[in-house]
Formats: structure tokens, C-alpha cells, sequence
């Protein structure tokens, strides 16, 4: 006879771009549903809950005040994709709703990047900790089937018998956000560093951590990295950025950076030096977003390309409609000989992560990645930042990162 399976009630915070993803995600997830969506903005709460109706993962109820949805008895878990600079105010009023016991939450979900600062991100764990909330982050990188899939192959047929690998090299690259806030430094944290090497330096460092075992196995001992504006920051891009988001983004005045590479090195319990190297861009130009992977070892190599699937369409010059973002993320044409995916929340790792995450909440387990990665993670961003400003090594741990703002959010960076 078969059991009647528990099914977690989960209420995505913030109605943009990520948990749009997350809701296609959820078609291929086991044991959740979709019971409320939470936006400041009624109407973009009202149409994440039509889509979610239409995929048939829920029929959930709109809110636009936190407290409210964090109030829902049928909401049993949060996945929390809201802008940057408001993550803090929403950590302490979930805390509070939590302790005050007006709300039994049994897992918060948190996008990356976790915090802009390091002093952020400290006071966002404290409070949930204090609260006593089991809480995941949500790094969809670490759960993309060909990089846990590249891992595992590597490490039971090559380590065994050549030797840990020593070198990961992890890279994202599109051709900029969707949403104004994102291009601000004030709002998002920074540039492209904070807003896509968050992605980077965890695969690198998952890639480097042996099956099993927690990412904190390896312990980051100094960050090198350098920061630059290729393109956004150039007339006539910075002209162009201004006019598209209606004068909310103006790079002539507060520019942010628009690439970003840096060089992690960790050290393994044995002593043994491995390096991450990541780099990052809002100034690459081909099909749409491409993600690319690779792990070194004595005698063995991993490589991923996301552009380079199982798939291809082309379209001639006379094929001439719309645009869109109907063959891959960031999508840069309609023309030619285009790769798409198939499925991007697969692709991506969103499936997987969150099927781990509701399955570890349902079990009232910690998942793999928690806040404390988060944290971490976000330690080697200011890391990486301090380091392009000071044009010197950081060592870690490093005092000074306690309150570091970087200049890019605090509008005094110039490229």
C-alpha cells in the first residue's frame, strides 16, 4: 500500500526573475507546493500566482505585506529572492515572526549572493540563528547535474589513483542583468563581482572539496583579484544603459564594474595548496548566458560549457519576428545557428537544489549549503574586492573585511 507523501508548503518572497525560475523549477520537485507569493508590488505577485497556477505546482495566495505571508499557516518554508539592499530588514522581521511564535516555519531558503557586506551577512545569520530557523542557501551552481555529475567521476576514478585535483577554474559570462537594481552598486552590493562570482568561487570551491565532505574542509587562506569596466562604463553603452532603465542606471556618474577574475587559494587538511580561479562578466556577447567549469588534477581534466549542448536551431536572415529569451538565458540573438537548452532549471542546478532543500526541511535536516557557506562566500567577495582596490594580496581571515564597504557601492569607484 502505497504512503500518502508529506508535501511542503512553500511561499516564495519577492516576485522577480529568480523565483520565476524557481517556479518552473518546481514542476520536476516531489513534495512541495506553492501556497503564497510575497511582493511589495501586488500586480508582479499577482502574475508569479497565474504562472505558478499554469505550471500546476500550486494555486497560492498573494500578499503584499511580510508579516501576513510569513502568517500563513500553510506556509511552512520561504524561499527569499528580494533585492540586495533589503535583506537585512527582511532576516530580522522573519526572526521576529519566528521567536515571537507567530509563525512555525520549517526552512528558510535564501538566494545568493547572501549579503553586500560581510557585516550584513554576519547580522543576517545572527539573527536566524537566534531565531532558530534551519535555513539553506541557495547556490544553484553546486547542484547542476554536470558539475555534481563531473565531480563524482573524477574523484572515484581519477583522485583514487592519481591524486587529489589542485585547480578549478569556474566562469559566467552574459551580457548584463535584467532588472535596474542590479547594475546599482548602491542597491545590488557592487558589480558584476558581487552579482555573479558568488556563482564562481562556490563551484570552484565545491569542485575542490572531496565527496561527502563539507566545503569548510578547505579553509580559504588568500584572495587576488581585479576589477574593470570593459563596456557599460563606455559611451555610447553608459548613454544607452541610462535610457533603458528610464535614468535609474546612470555609469557616467556611479559606474560599477562590468568584469571581475579572481584567485582563491585554500588549503586542504593534509596542508596541500588548491586554487579556485573565477572570473565573471556583463560584457561578453554570443548566444546568452555561458557558464563554463573546469577541474585539474595530476592526470585528469573536467569540462563543462553550458552553450555547448546536445542542441542547435538555426534561422536565416529571413526569418525575422520577435525578440526574446526563448532559447537560452540572456538571449543576444534570433539568427543564425543558435544553441538552446532544453530545460534551463535543470541545466542550471534549480531542480536539484530545490529537491535537496525541501527534502532536508521535510526531514528537518541542515541541507549541504547553509548561510554559514553563504557567509563564507561572501567573505571572499569583500576579500576580492579589497584586493582590486588595493591592488595587493588579502589574506584570510582578514580584520579589516569586519566593516569594508566597497567603493562601488558606497559610488566612489572609477575605472
Amino acid at each position: 500500500m502505497r504512503r500518502e507523501m508529506e508535501v511542503l508548503g512553500i511561499g516564495l518572497l519577492g516576485a522577480g526573475f529568480i523565483n520565476e525560475f524557481h517556479l518552473k523549477a518546481f514542476r520536476y520537485v516531489r513534495g512541495a507546493e506553492i501556497t503564497a507569493i510575497c511582493s511589495r508590488r501586488h500586480g508582479s505577485a499577482e502574475r508569479l500566482a497565474e504562472l505558478a497556477r499554469d505550471l500546476g505546482v500550486g494555486r497560492p495566495r498573494v500578499y503584499t505585506d511580510l508579516r501576513a505571508f510569513l502568517q500563513d499557516p500553510e506556509v511552512e518554508a520561504v524561499w527569499v529572492g528580494v533585492p540586495n539592499h533589503v535583506r537585512l530588514e527582511v532576516a530580522e522581521t522573519i526572526a521576529d515572526e519566528v521567536r515571537s511564535g507567530r509563525s512555525a516555519l520549517r526552512g528558510l531558503a535564501w538566494e545568493k549572493p547572501m549579503a553586500r557586506t560581510l557585516k550584513e551577512a554576519h547580522a543576517i545569520l545572527q539573527a536566524l540563528e537566534d531565531a532558530g530557523i534551519l535555513h539553506g542557501y541557495l547556490e544553484n551552481q553546486i547542484y547542476a547535474p554536470s558539475l555534481t555529475r563531473g565531480k563524482e567521476l573524477v574523484w572515484r576514478r581519477g583522485a583514487p589513483l592519481a591524486g587529489r585535483p589542485y585547480l578549478a577554474r569556474a566562469a559566467e559570462e552574459h551580457s548584463g542583468p535584467h532588472r535596474p537594481w542590479f547594475w546599482r552598486g548602491d542597491l545590488q552590493g557592487g558589480g558584476v563581482l558581487s552579482d555573479m562570482m558568488c556563482h564562481s568561487v562556490a563551484a570552484g570551491w565545491f569542485l575542490l572539496t572531496p565527496p561527502g565532505t563539507p566545503m569548510a574542509q578547505l579553509l580559504p587562506e588568500a584572495v587576488t583579484a581585479q576589477v574593470a569596466g570593459l563596456k557599460w562604463t563606455h559611451s555610447p553603452y553608459a548613454e544607452a544603459l541610462f535610457q533603458e532603465t528610464g535614468g535609474e542606471v546612470d555609469y557616467r556618474s556611479a559606474p560599477a564594474e562590468d568584469y571581475a577574475a579572481a584567485r582563491v587559494v585554500l588549503r586542504t587538511p593534509e596542508g596541500k595548496k588548491v586554487l579556485v580561479e573565477a572570473s565573471t562578466s556583463w560584457s561578453f556577447v554570443g548566444p546568452g548566458l555561458r557558464l563554463t567549469f573546469e577541474l585539474l588534477g595530476p592526470e585528469y581534466s573536467l569540462f563543462v560549457n553550458t552553450l555547448e549542448g546536445e542542441a542547435k536551431v538555426f534561422f536565416s536572415r529571413r526569418v525575422q519576428g520577435e525578440t526574446g529569451e526563448d532559447l537560452v538565458e540572456k538571449q543576444n540573438a534570433e539568427q543564425g545557428l543558435m544553441p538552446f537548452l532544453a530545460e534551463e532549471a535543470f541545466t542550471y542546478g534549480y531542480v536539484a537544489e530545490n529537491q535537496h532543500m525541501v527534502q532536508s526541511f521535510l526531514e528537518g535536516r541542515r541541507p549541504y549549503t547553509t548561510l554559514e557557506e553563504g557567509l563564507r562566500v561572501t567573505e571572499l567577495l569583500m576579500a576580492a574586492y579589497l584586493s582590486a582596490e588595493t591592488g595587493a594580496l588579502v589574506p584570510l581571515p582578514e580584520a579589516n573585511l569586519a566593516d569594508f564597504v566597497p567603493a562601488v557601492q558606497r559610488g566612489a569607484w572609477r575605472p
